[in-house]
């Protein structure tokens, strides 16, 4: 097993200050402070400003990281991804969602064990971090061995990222194997939440997710929302993805997926909506008047030919959108640059207008709004005095974004992972001049290759791992 290293400490007494850079704050009035510093102590932002920062703040610093050329923006969170997928990125390209599904993800993950669990988890850890998410929320539906779940936590811990185990379930139409009733749902979930939730500052959490509409039965999801609704819990399910997905909820409950949801009672701001694709005016209205959030996966929907999400009209409705990668088996990366960009740039090719959304938009949604979604509105996805010290230094200073007239353009259109040079979150920091500072990562990925490769021999998938 691969070797992990205690997370760094945070520096509580003088604090860690960033001068110098460009502060993309993503406040009520998108203010940049260019030059600007912020100061950190413990795990929270202490003070924020324009220019030089004071004198005494500098004397008092324990760590003064000099950014010059660099923006400063807050960690964004990945609202919507699968981290066991890890394993299985191009393994099953250039299908439909269901084929993909049949074809690849259930023979595989019947066959995923805690061991592959961990190692996957650790990757897209650290791949989320390079990529500028300090927050994951992990819709994980992998049960076949009870140790998985916390394997994927235990990754999550010794990674330091801001994690939520959105623990996965359907009851019908699924892999028998992967098919479990509300009581073993709940009694799972609920040990879970004894075992991690609140975890490290409370920087781990657990909520419940079924898996989509054709997976899960009226019954069991009154039972589990009204279960989750009590341990003041969220809800996070895959809605509208496909347009056959739609039809069949049609053919069946004679619903569309969201009026379904708002038959059984179940609508609220406590749930979380990924991909949301096919959606009509009246299910967006629902979604309005309920306060849910909508996750939006542009590069998954590409991907997967699902179709074109209808940001503007949720965006004019002020229905909360975040964004996120999806799993890395229907992308084939966890890359919030990407992400950043496909948004802006699906919505003005699909409505053939330049103006349709802007980068700062994008931004806001992957940082503000994805918070939202992920439950810590208040704490993260902004930088401001009294937020918690989640935060990234991208380097500017390349000849693939410079020279920089706007810093929100060259984040949204020309940054990528390569240009991520340092992560804090809860005051740690865990990308520190571009090296991790928790795990090896060669050793990780030569750990990854040998446990992928054992999983897809034993699910008979080929692969160049298991020749």
């Amino acid at each position: 097993m691969v070797t992990v290293t205690p997370l760094p400490a945070r520096h509580d007494s003088g604090g860690l200050l960033i001068i110098n850079a460009a502060v993309v704050t993503v406040d009520d009035t998108a203010t940049i402070h260019d030059p600007g510093w912020v100061h950190v102590v413990g795990d929270t932002i202490a003070a924020v400003g324009a220019g030089a920062a004071p004198p005494a703040v500098v004397g008092q610093a324990e760590r003064v990281i000099d950014a010059d050329g660099c923006a400063l923006m807050p960690g964004m969170t990945n609202a919507h991804t699968h981290l066991f997928q890890t394993f299985f990125r191009g393994l099953a390209d250039n299908k439909p969602l269901l084929d993909w599904l049949r074809t690849c993800i259930w023979p595989g993950a019947v066959h995923l064990d805690a061991e592959a669990g961990y190692l996957a988890g650790l990757c897209g850890m650290v791949e989320n971090l390079r990529t500028g998410a300090t927050s994951v929320l992990d819709h994980h539906y992998v049960h076949v061995d009870d140790a998985i779940d916390d394997a994927v936590l235990r990754s999550a811990n010794d990674a330091g990222v801001r994690y939520m185990l959105a623990r996965g379930w359907a009851d019908r139409n699924y892999p028998p194997e992967m098919q479990e009733t509300p009581e073993q749902v709940l009694s799972h979930a609920a040990g879970l939440r004894d075992r991690w939730h609140g975890r490290d500052n409370d920087r781990i959490r657990i909520e419940v997710a079924p898996l989509l509409p054709w997976g899960c039965t009226d019954d069991a999801m009154k039972e589990t929302v009204a279960k989750t609704r009590e341990w003041g819990a969220g809800t996070h399910i895959h809605i509208a993805e496909s347009e056959e997905e739609v039809r069949l909820n049609v053919e069946e409950r004679g619903t569309r997926h969201v009026e379904w949801l708002d038959e059984l009672g179940l609508l609220g701001p406590d749930m979380q909506f990924a991909h949301s694709v096919w959606l009509d005016d009246n299910e967006l209205d629902l979604i309005a008047e309920s306060g849910a959030s909508v996750v939006s996966c542009p590069v998954s929907n590409m991907f997967l030919a699902s179709g074109v999400p209808r940001i503007l009209d949720m965006r004019s409705r002020n229905i909360n959108v975040a964004l996120a990668s999806d799993g890395p088996g229907s992308n084939n990366r966890q890359d919030m640059f990407e992400v950043l960009k496909t948004t802006v740039l699906l919505q003005k090719v699909h409505h053939l207008d330049a103006m349709a959304l802007l980068p700062g938009e994008s931004i806001e949604m992957a940082c503000r709004g994805g918070a939202k979604a992920f439950g810590t509105e208040d704490q993260t996805g902004m930088i401001g005095v009294g937020r918690k010290a989640d935060l990234v230094i991208v380097d500017l200073n390349s000849v693939f974004l410079a020279p920089v007239h706007s810093v929100e353009s060259a984040l949204v259109f020309n940054a990528s992972p390569a240009n991520v040079s340092h992560v804090v979150v809860d005051g740690r920091v865990l990308i520190d001049e571009g090296n991790v500072t928790f795990v090896d990562e060669n050793e990780l990925l030569a750990e990854s290759r040998i446990a992928a490769a054992r999983v897809f021999k034993a699910a008979g998938v080929e692969s160049r791992l298991n020749r």
